[in-house]
């Protein structure tokens, strides 16, 4: 009964709070089984556990209110997903909170935003909804996960923007700073290309880091999508993907992600990728995922050559 009269005031706060804007409420749940042909291998599967046999990936709740110029977005996640993402090279872990910013409008064109949000480097992104995938790319895990900081994004045209950014670190502890070490990020997007540059340092201890990366795509027909992305971080790895998606009809889609990727810093250490998925639309909210992905590693990496099978649901609302 305590938990039912706690929840009626909740939602009494909530309904209270929206009258004067307006409130939204999103999110996500994904589930999965995978079996790879190596003992224990987790290929591709963002989890902060060994992802082999049956596993959840997150539940992703967001919130989300704008009144006039300005709005906030809280965006909670929970799961060995969003530990994975929130999982960085010290170690630490930054809890169960993906997203959380401040914003405001300048005028129609220029916003400011201030706090924690998701990258604006790579091609994907930490929640399943919004990939065609669900195995990650080499790529994705190499880039930066989230943000602490502020930006200034300008909206040009309806073809031409531009974002400036001043952040953490992206590898240490998101929402606290003991260095006195930033980065600063820019990105120009023109017709649903992008550039983009960080610079600074990455784990506070070092300087003058630049990232570079491009991630764009064209639609070659009606049904049938190029996606690309590149990237390159000086010393460390580059690499480049692509994802072909072909929409066979309303509710069945078939995409091949051929990746290759490097890591720079140590000589022969290039491998090959591909993942063939097929994405069904059970309901307007469910989907499943099917995949099949290969993975070949140089020798002077660990681990052999992997084929791995992946079924995952996602459930938005």
């Amino acid at each position: 009964m305590k938990k039912i009269i706690l929840s009626a005031m909740m939602l009494t706060g909530m309904l209270t709070f929206a009258q004067d804007g307006k409130l939204t409420l999103s999110g996500s749940v994904d589930t999965y089984g995978t079996f790879n042909s190596e003992s224990g291998g987790s290929t591709g599967i963002l989890s902060d556990v060994p992802a082999s046999g049956f596993g959840i990936g997150m539940a992703n709740t967001v919130f989300s209110y704008a009144q006039g110029k300005s709005g906030f977005v809280a965006d909670l996640s929970f799961g060995p997903r969003a530990n994975a993402a929130n999982v960085y090279r010290n170690g630490s872990v930054a809890g169960a909170i993906n997203q959380l910013y401040a914003y405001y409008n300048i005028t129609e064109k220029l916003t400011v935003t201030a706090g924690q949000f998701n990258t604006f480097y790579g091609y994907e992104v930490i929640s399943p909804v919004s990939n065609f995938n669900y195995s990650v790319s080499h790529l994705f895990n190499a880039g930066p996960f989230s943000h602490t900081g502020g930006k200034l994004d300008y909206a040009a045209s309806e073809d031409l923007s531009f974002m400036v950014a001043v952040t953490n670190p992206h590898t240490i502890d998101l929402g606290t700073n003991s260095t006195n070490k930033v980065q600063f990020g820019g990105q120009v997007g023109y017709k649903g290309q992008f550039l983009n540059v960080i610079y600074g340092s990455v784990d506070g201890t070092t300087d003058d880091e630049i990232l570079i990366d491009f991630t764009g795509g064209f639609d070659i027909t009606e049904s049938f999508y190029l996606g690309i992305n590149a990237a390159y971080q000086d010393d460390v790895y580059g690499g480049a993907a692509l994802y072909l998606e072909a929409a066979v009809n309303e509710k069945f889609s078939l995409g091949l992600r051929p990746e290759y990727f490097d890591d720079t810093s140590v000589d022969g250490s290039g491998l090959f990728a591909a993942t063939l998925t097929g994405n069904y639309s059970l309901t307007e909210n469910l989907k499943t995922i099917a995949e099949v992905r290969y993975d070949e590693e140089d020798l002077s990496l660990s681990g052999d050559n992997d084929v791995a099978l992946t079924i995952a649901a996602v459930y938005s609302f």
